[in-house]
């Protein structure tokens, strides 16, 4: 199956998405096919804050016209942030909408997992991920912490980089999701590998972006 990505939102996660798919396929030994098509992170970060689902929507429309057109089966959105506008996307879409939010949902079920901490944007937490995973009970960031994860998390994936006060916040505030009950930290912002991987946070984690780019790797695998 032909997988379509929308990138760009940001770069980072873009890359991560894409290495993500090529080791699954590298892993089986099976060629991959894939067409990425590029959104401004500056227009999803004014219309995510602005709380414009269908004007996003309506920006990633046309990319999946182009998808379509390239041969794409389905499209998949490679940020989490980006599913702020899902529902409004899937309406409109040309193509079927490889959803980030179901598949994490049926991972916590299989998983057993029941309380989860989140850390991403000022959205995702406070919707506890768009209301779309009812099998867990969610715990967010309170006060103060809940702007400045949203904050560091937009400035690092715009940046595509992080720095080390960007990383002790995530790492102290995830901290304090667990002490409050969480059994692991949801990386509920598709950048947070840049400030996680290959340091030990001191508590257990999931990769949104992970349980999304193994779901669609299975879907393309798929047998007709």
């Amino acid at each position: 199956m032909h997988i379509g990505l929308i990138g760009g939102i940001g770069p980072a996660a873009t890359e991560f998405y894409y290495r993500g798919l090529v080791d699954a396929y590298a892993a089986v030994g099976q060629e991959m096919d894939l067409t990425i098509v590029h959104s401004d992170a500056r227009h999803l970060v004014a219309n995510l804050t602005g709380g414009r689902s269908e004007a996003q929507a309506a920006i990633f429309l046309p990319l999946a016209e182009r998808l379509k057109a390239a041969g794409a089966d389905a499209v998949a959105v490679t940020s989490m942030g980006g599913h702020f506008c899902i529902k409004e996307f899937e309406a409109v879409s040309p193509l079927p909408v490889l959803n980030a939010i179901p598949a994490l949902n049926i991972y916590f079920d299989g998983q057993g997992v029941h309380r989860i901490g989140l850390l991403g944007t000022r959205m995702v937490m406070e919707s506890h991920v768009y209301g779309g995973v009812p099998s867990v009970e969610c715990v967010v960031p309170v006060g103060d912490d809940l702007a400045r994860v949203h904050d560091d998390y937009v400035a690092m994936a715009t940046a595509a980089k992080v720095t080390n006060a960007q990383r002790q916040t995530f790492f102290r505030v995830g901290r304090e999701l667990c002490e409050r009950g969480a059994e692991a930290v949801l990386l509920s912002g598709t950048d947070l590998f840049l400030a996680f991987d290959g340091h030990d946070c001191g508590f257990p984690v999931i990769d949104a972006a992970t349980v999304h780019i193994d779901s669609i790797f299975r879907w393309s695998t798929e047998e007709p």
